[in-house]
């Protein structure tokens, strides 16, 4: 049986190469110690979430959802519902939300937020400690509107970057991760 990734040790790797982000890393690590199981959504204090940034095979566009639920623009995820494999999740959120085939995952962590998900129905408020991954598209870039989204985009990443606060891609998690793709370079 194939054994997932360490993500106590992707953590490590992950404040090494983000330092100035340590304190959100040290959530996630107290998270992994808390003695309820934190890779469930029953955990109603908190768990795992993994997202993508879905970009295109140019490296210049990523794939946005506008979230159903939260009515807002973001990346492709979803909850873990007990699979320890965090990219594994990214990979089949992708998959399952945008209905793009071939799709190839990076595994190492390429950025972090826990935020805050509001009371919906029976369901009360809860944080959410999304582990997010690159994924990359494959030949084909048409995509199809699961359920959970009213809209999928694909979305110029630098306009993302230079998005203004308060606009519709101005959430300052996906200005980040915009950031954070621009100084890795495009893919050769």
């Amino acid at each position: 049986m194939h054994e997932p990734p360490d993500i106590a040790l992707a953590l490590i790797d992950y404040r090494q190469r983000w330092p100035e982000e340590g304190d959100v890393v040290v959530l996630f690590q107290d998270l992994l110690t808390d003695g309820d199981d934190p890779f469930v959504r029953a955990r109603l204090a908190g768990h795992f979430t993994a997202s993508c940034w879905l970009v295109d095979r140019g490296g210049t566009r990523v794939l946005l959802t506008h979230h159903r639920k939260l009515g807002r623009w973001l990346q492709l995820g979803g909850h873990a519902d007990g699979d320890r494999d965090l990219a594994r999740v990214a990979l089949r959120e992708a998959g399952e939300e945008s209905g793009l085939k071939d799709l190839r995952v990076e595994r190492g962590l390429f950025d972090l937020d826990r935020h805050w998900i509001p009371e919906r129905h029976d369901v009360p408020g809860h944080w959410h400690y999304d582990a997010r991954y690159v994924v990359h598209a494959g030949e084909d870039e048409g995509y199809i509107v699961s359920e959970e989204s009213l809209d999928l985009t694909w979305r110029d990443i630098a306009a993302i970057a230079d998005a203004a606060d308060g606009s519709a891609l101005g959430d300052p998690s996906l200005r980040r991760m915009a950031r954070k793709w621009l100084q890795r370079g495009l893919p050769e």
